[in-house]
């Protein structure tokens, strides 16, 4: 980061959202168990960080209430959708009016060599040990150093995009 201040111009938070709904970005659900119990959430702002060691990260809101239970934790699943599980993306987002102790009911899973969930409907899984966390405006950014990979398997692509979900033929 640099020491000199940071000048930013005015964004209009309404017009980044609209923008930020024009970049496709893979579905996954991240789900998490351990000291503070089972935790889902649907996300998209995922991706792969380094392959010494395997890396990822995932953003999750801090004002979540499932953020202090992924940190407690201390594990997380990366679970990637494909088209046909969008229910699944929208059971774990809350818009299914599901509460939060009763989603993993509704989604046939088992859990991973960390503890986390493993959905049976992904097309593949990612899961990990939460190496460090990292805030940046309203969100944790969270670096996970992976166990263990879970498929890929040969399915297609579930996006978001425009506020709607796409698939995405595998190629």
């Amino acid at each position: 980061m640099c020491d000199a201040a940071r000048i930013r111009p005015d964004v209009d938070q309404t017009l980044f959202r609209e923008a930020m709904s024009r970049i496709a970005a893979a579905v996954h659900v991240i789900t998490s168990d351990g000291p503070a119990g089972p935790v889902g959430f649907t996300a998209s702002a995922v991706c792969s960080v380094s392959d010494a060691p395997p890396t990822l990260l995932a953003c999750m809101n801090r004002s979540s209430r499932q953020n202090a239970a992924l940190h407690a934790n201390g594990v997380l699943c990366v679970n990637t959708l494909c088209p046909g599980s969008q229910h699944l993306a929208e059971l774990f987002s809350g818009q299914a009016g599901i509460a939060h102790g009763a989603r993993f009911g509704h989604a046939a899973h088992r859990p991973g060599v960390t503890g986390a969930p493993l959905l049976e409907e992904a097309a593949m899984s990612l899961e990990g040990r939460i190496a460090a966390v990292q805030a940046s405006g309203s969100h944790d950014v969270f670096f996970v150093e992976l166990d263990a990979i879970h498929g890929p398997r040969d399915r297609d692509a579930l996006l978001y995009f425009s506020r709607r979900y796409h698939g995405l033929p595998a190629a």
